[in-house]
């Protein structure tokens, strides 16, 4: 019998888990009729087939076809796979390469004219989706309701016209959030700073948008773009429409906001949802454009030198940028003023109590010194090898225990489909069958894709992984002074670093911060040194799945980097250890 996978997707909220299971009951149906043995089923639920980068489910599909546990995949219709060209095309090759059959319902087995044909339809459909959606929603504002999503200072005003269908776009004021607008305003114009009203809202334990905590940016927002609670127009009955549009990014699947024309702006007025009076806005803009005047030439500068260039490239501003934790808090530690890194919580909301800072330079100099001298020795390499083959070996002999009972179980459940199937023939059906029959199939299909697992083989590593290392870390952090060089070799940097902890210490001024090694950039750096083919191998077997092996690199992290300390501060003591998967303690 073929062995089949079955995929389901629904794209909408507004859906249902029941759409899945529809799409997989006619899927069985197709495969019982065509005598197709199912292995297993993916699915994505609430999840737009426009971009196949964030589905776990057809994620989990491409990967499982690629190990070779299914001859098939059976799917409602082609839109189900995806609706992007370039996604059902990639797809499509993945498939075949792996030598499995794509095949639905709707179109049959898939060709590359199906491809070709309905990726453009589909495509197309997408595009016109999102023309009817515009549309709808802009007149929806034109009527003076709401086009997006909800606004601090109010609420949703949920309703039935008389045809007993959802009103949407209504919205109401929120008495108790507008009387924080209101405090937001009022002490923003007496000259208090975004952050300092951010800091007395969260110490007042009052909750910001969505219940999170506020911060600086959720009070000033962008002034170009129009975000943030002071740029809000709706609070003097203003209702602005269409400043931005969102595309999806490509390469992550995410969506990614473009601003628009004014002139595409669509203005309304809603004089019942004012909130402000206009000497209070008034006031609060006159403050605003005075603070951006102030610091224009400054702003503007920054952005020139480094900030618009980095951000249009997706790169980090600095080597660390990103992998910076606070050790109090865990939020992320940024740079916050003169080149230094601090808790973004504690100075931007006031939520946190680690006021220390550390300048970039000596971080980054101490965490590269990190990375390079402290690490691995053979007999650290060898008892993590052993730990893990002995967890593995335990592993693997559970799994041979479950499979021996799930190969008894299947027989029964074989036979015992057989047993129906024979009665049923032999003339004494009867209703009650079809449903154990569907009982027993179901059973049947769940151990036949619990037995396509197998054991865990054991990587060995390469005995001179140490020097290896050492060796490609000199040379990149030597190529880090060659500007040609330097970003790509900061990805390899950044790849090694899990991520650094800035905590504060007991003294004044002191600060503890411990460097985590990232074991898979480890290991990486090192088959790079030792030309890429030496580092993880295996004893003649299949390399092990993703989740396993990212197992064994958690196990080997607890051995494999050395656990001596150093130390430097703010001035002359701040402390650092590299570890990976287990802190070290502070001394």
């Amino acid at each position: 019998m073929t062995r089949t996978a079955l995929y389901a997707r629904y794209s909408s909220d507004m859906q249902s888990q029941t759409s899945i299971d529809d799409q997989f009951a006619i899927c069985r149906d197709q495969a019982v009729r065509e005598g197709r043995r199912i292995i297993g089923t993916y699915q994505d639920a609430a999840i737009s087939g426009a971009s196949v980068i964030l589905r776990p489910g057809i994620q989990s599909l491409l990967q499982d076809a690629q190990l070779g546990k299914f001859d098939t995949i059976l799917a409602e219709a082609l839109d189900r796979i995806s609706r992007d060209q370039a996604d059902v095309a990639t797809l499509y090759k993945h498939f075949q390469f792996a030598g499995v059959k794509l095949i639905t319902i709707a179109e049959g087995e898939i060709s590359e004219l199906h491809v070709g044909l309905k990726g453009t339809m589909n495509a197309l459909f997408l595009k016109d989706l999102a023309k009817k959606t515009h549309r709808g929603l802009r007149g929806r504002v034109e009527k003076g309701k709401s086009g997006g999503g909800l606004c601090y200072g109010y609420d949703v005003l949920k309703r039935v016209d008389a045809s007993g269908e959802l009103v949407r776009g209504e919205r109401s004021i929120n008495e108790a959030e507008a009387l924080v607008v209101q405090r937001i305003f009022r002490e923003f114009s007496n000259g208090k700073s975004p952050r300092a009203i951010a800091c007395d809202l969260n110490r007042d334990n009052i909750p910001g948008p969505f219940g999170k905590q506020w911060s600086d940016t959720t009070i000033r927002g962008h002034a170009a773009r129009k975000t943030g609670i002071l740029h809000n127009e709706l609070y003097i009955g203003v209702l602005v429409w269409n400043r931005q549009r969102f595309i999806k990014n490509p390469s992550t699947g995410k969506r990614v906001s473009r601003p628009n024309p004014e002139s595409e702006w669509i203005r309304k007025d809603v004089p019942e949802m004012r909130i402000l009076t206009d000497e209070l806005w008034q006031a609060a803009r006159q403050r605003a454009e005075e603070i951006g005047e102030r610091y224009k030439a400054v702003a503007d500068g920054l952005r020139a030198s480094k900030g618009k260039r980095l951000r249009d490239l997706h790169r980090p501003v600095f080597l660390f940028s990103g992998m910076i934790e606070c050790g109090v808090c865990g939020g992320n530690c940024t740079i916050i003023v003169n080149d230094r890194y601090g808790c973004n919580n504690h100075f931007r909301k006031g939520t946190c109590g680690n006021n220390r800072t550390i300048r970039r330079e000596v971080l980054e100099k101490r965490a590269l010194n990190g990375i390079s001298d402290r690490l691995v020795s053979a007999d650290a390499v060898k008892q993590a090898v052993a730990s893990y083959i002995e967890q593995i070996n335990a592993a693997n002999r559970e799994q041979r225990a479950q499979a021996e009972l799930d190969r008894r179980s299947l027989d029964k459940v074989e036979r015992a489909i057989a047993g129906i199937l024979s009665a049923i023939e032999d003339g004494m059906y009867q209703p009650s069958m079809k449903a154990r029959l569907d009982d027993l199939e179901r059973q049947r299909d769940d151990l036949q894709h619990r037995n396509v697992e197998h054991s865990v083989a054991v990587p060995d590593i390469h005995p001179n992984v140490a020097e290896l290392y050492r060796r490609r870390v000199a040379y990149l952090i030597d190529a880090l002074k060659n500007p040609a060089l330097r970003d790509e070799v900061a990805q390899d940097i950044r790849s090694i670093v899990g991520k650094i902890i800035i905590s504060p210490g007991p003294d004044r001024g002191q600060v503890y911060a411990e460097l985590c090694g990232e074991l898979m950039g480890i290991l990486n750096a090192v088959s790079k040194e030792g030309g890429g083919g030496g580092l993880l191998y295996q004893r003649g077997l299949r390399p092990p799945a993703t989740t396993n092996l990212a197992r064994f690199l958690n196990e080997l992290a607890g051995f494999l980097l050395s656990r001596n300390n150093g130390s430097f501060s703010r001035r002359r003591n701040v402390q650092y250890g590299v570890v990976s998967g287990h802190p070290i303690s502070s001394c």
